[in-house]
């Protein structure tokens, strides 16, 4: 059993304005409870969702804010009740780190959809202070909402297991998107569609990567193992593939026709959204109708089947293709991510933060 736990003096990088310049700032952390893991911060990825909340592009904004919710790091201490780490354990926290725990989302496993859910930061606790995230020395996290990540993986590619790994896992498998020697689309190629190919390809399926663009084909094929290759913007490849495909994971974030993927699914095939574009995207009845076609949508996972997707990707040796940068470096991170320059994802190194 742990002790007590004394607050922590955290340094961070934060945002102080909509500039979403990054600078370093010190805070103190929540006061622990009994129920708490302290841990050291090693890695901690960046998503796309940080450049947004950063800039205050969903005008949620919390200044300062520490972003960061793909963080991997060393206990250092756990609080006196603590039962499942210990000191020296590798854990991960990913976009969550409170909910109410007694509401039908809870109950299933599904805390992201919970009405009371802390997100790891820029959200409010319920003492009123507001979660500074993983670009940071030091984070403190009830034990429920910590991770064990696998010994076996390395713990800078496993950080964006904790986000864009568990948004495309989870829909792969409640919408039963992960059979055998299925034809299994992904549109987009960027950190969350280079998770589907991986997960998918382990599942044992078909892949057939759908991208506007045609320089990504060789890595595609060749290191990530996907079977075919379309360039979404040739007509006649998408006619091509016409009724061929059982499921698609769709994670573009921009605009963009659903009706011309839609077209590649067999009969009772599922698309499924990740991606958050900003505009409303058009579906036709008809083409759902007429093939009895399903298109759904999905936000990150629970704690459990993170967990699950966590232990899957230790025995499978699955990880993510990432650009480790030291957190100095991060400004320039954030402007290369804002131009798709990165693949696939960013980590920072937080070991030298203090």
């Amino acid at each position: 059993m742990g002790k007590d736990l004394d607050a922590i003096e955290v340094h961070g990088y934060a945002a102080k304005d909509t500039t979403g310049q990054l600078v370093p700032f010190k805070f103190t952390c929540k006061q622990p409870s009994p129920e708490d893991v302290a841990f050291k911060v090693l890695y901690c990825g960046i998503c796309h969702s940080d450049l947004h909340q950063i800039r205050n592009e969903w005008q949620n904004a919390k200044y300062p804010m520490v972003p960061g919710h793909e963080v991997i790091g060393t206990v250092t201490d756990v609080g006196s009740e603590v039962t499942k780490f210990k000191p020296g354990d590798t854990v991960g926290v990913g976009c969550m780190v409170m909910s109410c725990r007694n509401c039908d989302s809870c109950e299933k496993g599904l805390e992201q959809f919970c009405d009371k859910v802390v997100w790891t930061y820029n959200s409010e606790l319920p003492d009123g202070t507001t979660t500074q995230g993983g670009y940071s020395s030091h984070i403190v996290a009830n034990e429920n909402y910590v991770l064990r990540i696998p010994d076996n993986l390395p713990k800078d590619a496993a950080a964006p297991l904790l986000c864009a790994g568990i948004t495309v896992w989870s829909p792969m498998q409640y919408f039963g998107l992960n059979v055998k020697d299925a034809k299994f689309g992904v549109v987009g190629l960027g950190g969350l569609g280079h998770m589907a190919v991986k997960f998918a390809k382990a599942f044992g399926m078909h892949v057939t990567v759908f991208s506007t663009s045609p320089n990504k084909e060789k890595e595609a094929r060749n290191i990530l193992g996907a079977d075919d290759f379309v360039v979404s913007k040739n007509e006649d490849a998408m006619n091509a593939k016409a009724k061929s495909i059982d499921f698609i994971i769709d994670t573009i974030a921009a605009k963009h026709e659903l009706g011309p993927y839609l077209t590649t699914l067999k009969t009772n095939g599922k698309l499924c959204l990740v991606g958050m574009p900003e505009h409303a995207l058009e579906v036709s009845p008809v083409q759902l109708v007429t093939g009895r076609k399903l298109v759904a949508g999905s936000l990150i996972g629970g704690i459990q089947e993170t967990a699950e997707m966590l232990e899957f990707c230790g025995k499978n040796n699955i990880s993510c293709m990432v650009e480790t940068v030291p957190v100095s470096e991060c400004n320039t991170a954030m402007e290369r991510l804002a131009k798709n320059d990165v693949k696939y994802r960013f980590v920072l190194d937080m070991k030298n933060i203090a």
